[in-house]
């Protein structure tokens, strides 16, 4: 990150669209590099902005990681169908906030080493730093002042399968976190949940907020791949949102089972492994869990003949998330718990 005390230098970002402009345009993102592949490069995000009259601005993002598949597709779905005379204000669409990534496959962009290249803990961003965090400087100084609601699409990657959830967090300003819970619940899904962030600083989730925007994320899958019910979810949420916020018409959809709303009241929702081994769930996504059952066990693959590692839940409520890989390390998330508050079905 720049040291520099000074006011921040334009965005070197440019935009091949007019966000003013009525109708139905499709464009990119321009980030000029330079590097061994391209002397005069640029990294080029695609863009769908529809605007008819007055009303609010949606903002419509996925693949802020490139290895989450539901909000990608669904949203380069959207931009094909979504005509002008279909909205009331104006949506803007970006399937892929962190493209280099998404076009590798990876959470993180090839472009920036290691974690550096993870764009969801990079905001509120750099307009001097690397790739990843001119693209995070774009979306905070940009995109997120012309919006007034943001939907991020998330899923669970390669690493990790989620409960299909809407999530709001615990906000300082009550009215908006009351508006971003109703906008989870409308979304649709499965779930909708009160999350709780293990490190929220650097998140878009809270450069949006901050700005007083209301803002809905989701985690709608895993394994790094989509399913037809994963994308039927999305796909159905994201009408739904646009519905709720005022910018199309139409009934919200919920769906046919019961819609349970959950709560993350603090990070004991989180198992995280002390050893690295052989990872066994003995529970399935989304499953009833009990303070002190056991929810997995951690072999050793070094030996035979030794017993595994048992890890017991912290806290009642349903398996929310599970880590998708059989094979464990130290630090990583085995499993997240979620309290049941109400069903709203």
């Amino acid at each position: 990150m720049s040291n520099s005390t000074g006011p921040l230098r334009p965005s070197p970002i440019s935009a091949t669209v007019d966000f003013e402009a009525g109708g139905v345009q499709h464009g990119f993102l321009k980030l000029p590099v330079s590097n061994d592949e391209s002397a005069w490069g640029a990294v080029m995000i695609p863009v769908t902005v529809v605007k008819n009259g007055e009303g609010p601005t949606a903002l419509l993002t996925g693949g802020n990681h490139g290895d989450e598949y539901e909000g990608i597709t669904a949203l380069h779905k959207l931009s094909s169908r979504l005509r002008a005379e279909d909205v009331q204000g104006r949506v803007i669409i970006v399937p892929m906030m962190n493209t280099p990534a998404c076009m590798a496959g990876r959470r993180t962009s090839p472009m920036d080493a290691g974690n550096a290249g993870n764009l969801n803990r990079s905001f509120p961003g750099d307009p001097d730093g690397n790739v990843t965090e001119k693209i995070a400087d774009y979306f905070t100084r940009v995109m997120v002042p012309m919006s007034d609601v943001v939907l991020d699409l998330h899923s669970g990657g390669r690493t990790l399968d989620i409960i299909p959830f809407a999530a709001s967090h615990v906000l300082d300003d009550a009215e908006q976190q009351r508006s971003a819970l109703e906008g989870a619940k409308a979304f649709g899904a499965p779930y909708a949940i009160m999350m709780f962030e293990l490190d929220a600083a650097a998140l878009f989730d809270t450069a949006v907020e901050r700005q007083g925007k209301i803002f809905v994320a989701t985690e709608l899958g895993g394994g790094g791949t989509s399913t037809p019910q994963s994308l039927a979810i999305t796909e159905r949420g994201i009408d739904n949102f646009l519905i709720h916020y005022g910018l199309v018409e139409g009934e919200v959809e919920m769906p046919a089972e019961p819609q349970a709303y959950l709560d993350m009241p603090d990070a004991s929702c989180y198992v995280q492994s002390e050893h690295t081994g052989l990872l066994e769930l003995t529970l399935a996504l989304g499953d009833t869990v009990t303070q002190g059952d056991v929810i997995a066990r951690v072999y050793d693959m070094t030996r035979s003949g030794v017993a595994p590692i048992e890890y017991r839940a912290q806290r009642d409520g349903v398996l929310a998330a599970r880590r998708f890989p059989s094979s464990v390390n130290m630090g990583d998330t085995i499993a997240v718990i979620a309290e049941v508050v109400e069903s709203l079905g």
